[in-house]
């Protein structure tokens, strides 16, 4: 039976170095796990944010050393720890990554593992171009549930795909209670649809949502939102993480779930499915 529990979205200002980044997540994790968090949320490109040429460079190290510090992270402060996107080689030509989520236990064991979908392909009126398919192979499958007895079942996305609600339809009716959405949203999309698109993913599948984020300026002109958000299955915000690297905290509460879906049955009342 899942338990009320604390939950961390973690805010960062990754840059293109990976020791710096993984000193700084390690730091922010204890900060979360100090306040009494067993669920810790690191946002998408949290090991490594710089241009897609220095990633491909060193595609190799970042992600054994991502995977690596997850994996001892996790089972040193024991707890369930989110990485939310970091590159692995896709076994080809050396030319293109996934972008890969990593959902490790406090063994240091692998839950799930989650390759994005939705590809960030998109002009951005600010003068920003971003061609996320240029480097990085879309992965095949939807994400899995994973079903804690803990912490309740566990659904998997990255930033971009927080656009298309059948990803977020698929989980909830995989049984989904709590979804993660780690990003790295853009501060031009970020201020008009960030918290909208997070609400709505919650309300519409009656979940918690915990969106670990990256905020602020990473190298050169690219700049994200902030914002990590913790959101209850109401689209009420628990915890804003502002526009500065730290921690937003919020419980996960399985009455409050209950609570939700009793009062609004969507789920029990689709029809076209």
């Amino acid at each position: 039976m899942m338990k009320s529990y604390l939950a961390a979205a973690i805010q960062m200002t990754s840059k293109p170095d990976l020791e710096q980044n993984l000193a700084e997540a390690l730091e922010l994790v204890e900060l979360a796990v100090n306040q009494g968090a067993e669920l810790v949320c690191l946002p998408e490109n949290f090991s490594f944010l710089g241009k897609d040429t220095e990633r491909l460079g060193q595609v190799e190290a970042i992600a054994t050393q991502s995977e690596k510090f997850l994996q001892n992270v996790a089972q040193r402060f024991q707890i369930t720890l989110l990485g939310g996107g970091f590159p692995t080689p896709v076994a080809l030509d050396g030319t293109k990554v996934y972008n890969t989520a990593l959902l490790v236990g406090p063994g240091g064991n692998e839950l799930a593992r989650y390759e994005k979908v939705h590809l960030f392909d998109v002009n951005v009126p600010d003068g920003n171009t971003y061609c996320e398919s240029s480097t990085v192979m879309a992965g095949k499958d939807l994400p899995e549930v994973y079903f804690s007895e803990d912490l309740g079942n566990l659904g998997i996305s990255i930033c971009y795909d927080v656009r298309f609600p059948e990803l977020y339809r698929h989980l909830s009716q995989k049984g989904a209670e709590v979804l993660f959405i780690p990003a790295a949203f853009t501060a031009y999309t970020g201020k008009d649809h960030w918290q909208v698109l997070l609400q709505a993913r919650a309300i519409e599948n009656t979940c918690y949502v915990i969106a670990p984020a990256q905020t602020g300026n990473h190298y050169e002109r690219r700049y994200t939102h902030g914002h990590a958000l913790i959101v209850d299955p109401w689209g009420t915000i628990l915890a804003d993480g502002g526009d500065k690297p730290g921690v937003a905290i919020a419980e996960i509460n399985p009455s409050r779930l209950e609570q939700v879906r009793r009062q609004m049955p969507s789920l029990e009342h689709r029809v076209f499915v």
